[in-house]
């Protein structure tokens, strides 16, 4: 049989053939279930296979991870370029089709490599639009830094727009790479990308510093109060220790370092500090009172971060299922 007649189990199982019994166990640690069961299957129906076969079936997998590797070197245009030179025109296309049916690359992916500095002294002067538009295909921690860096009365404009994107035209999308003059256009999907959205901005402002994120929902919430109602409660800030039942509240202490505690109290309210103080030891609670009258003036920055080490803790024991944060509502009531 030829190779273009087989499908790709079939080409999968001869290269797992191709490469032996000790390669391939190791990567059948990284399949599904019913992928291992398509491959053993097809494995155990294949009788035999010409050494011609086993060459074009191999060289095929070879030349997809080199296109692979480019792509995410420098992205789909660099690796094309690449690969013409390596392959010539016609094979370069070819290896790169048979990469873009399942291979999903993100508008703006080349600013992902981007340091956060320089992208924003890229992006800055571009219109809020565009930039919530970028921010968007970013990571959050990536977002959150160019956000934080931007101007105070940019920032809530910012953030209002991510979180009330939703879809966007493909035109637009290519248009604004267009002008950033990196073409990505031939992976962009044709259909209408899902992007941004009040979750997308959450994200981002649970990243940033206390006090970028305490401006832009301040903004909103005189600009915009019903997204500022919205995405407040999809968050979960210091002060909303509050909110935690007792039990919930000793799991997060427990792997809270003290110091960190003490600092995080700092500049706390009177309420916050009394509901943690209640749910420790009367001797920690002491100890960690001493502590705080003693380490005097505290920069505002270093409470923050304190703060937010233990908000972290927080989002990552509410991921663990370990305790319950109500977000809004009665609706997160567990009885």
């Amino acid at each position: 049989m030829a190779k273009t007649e087989l499908d790709g189990v079939a080409k999968a199982a001869i290269l797992l053939i191709t490469l032996g019994p000790e390669k391939s166990a190791k990567i059948f640690k990284h399949l599904k279930e019913e992928e291992i069961e398509q491959l053993t299957l097809e494995i155990a129906n294949t009788n035999s296979v010409s050494p011609k076969l086993k060459d074009e079936v191999l060289n095929e997998f070879y030349e997809i991870c080199i296109a692979q590797q480019y792509i995410a070197e420098g992205g789909i245009t660099y690796a094309k370029d690449l690969l013409e030179k390596a392959l010539g025109i016609d094979k370069a296309m070819d290896v790169i089709s048979k990469l873009t049916a399942s291979l999903q690359v993100r508008p703006f992916e080349f600013l992902r490599k981007t340091d956060a500095s320089q992208l924003l002294n890229f992006i800055q002067d571009e219109h809020p639009q565009t930039i919530a538009l970028i921010l968007s295909y970013l990571s959050a921690g990536q977002a959150s830094q160019v956000v934080a860096a931007l101007p105070p009365e940019k920032q809530a404009d910012v953030a209002k727009r991510i979180a009330q994107m939703d879809r966007t035209s493909p035109d637009i999308i290519k248009e604004v790479e267009k002008v950033l003059e990196r073409k990505l256009s031939s992976l962009v999907n044709q259909d209408y990308t899902i992007i941004g959205g009040v979750d997308s901005i959450v994200e981002i402002l649970n990243a940033v510093d206390r006090s970028t994120e305490k401006h832009i929902m301040e903004t909103l919430e005189i600009d915009e109060p019903e997204l500022a109602d919205e995405i407040r409660k999809k968050m979960f800030v210091f002060e909303d220790i509050l909110s935690l039942d007792d039990r919930a509240i000793q799991r997060v202490l427990r792997d809270v370092d003290n110091n960190e505690l003490a600092v995080a109290l700092k500049n706390a309210n009177e309420e916050v500090q009394n509901v943690i103080f209640r749910n420790l030891s009367k001797r920690l609670a002491a100890m960690i009172k001493e502590d705080m009258d003693f380490m005097g003036p505290v920069r505002i920055k270093d409470v923050e971060e304190a703060q937010q080490k233990i908000v972290n803790i927080i989002r990552k024991l509410e991921d663990a299922g370990e305790i319950v944060v109500a977000r809004g509502g009665g609706d997160d009531l567990v009885v």
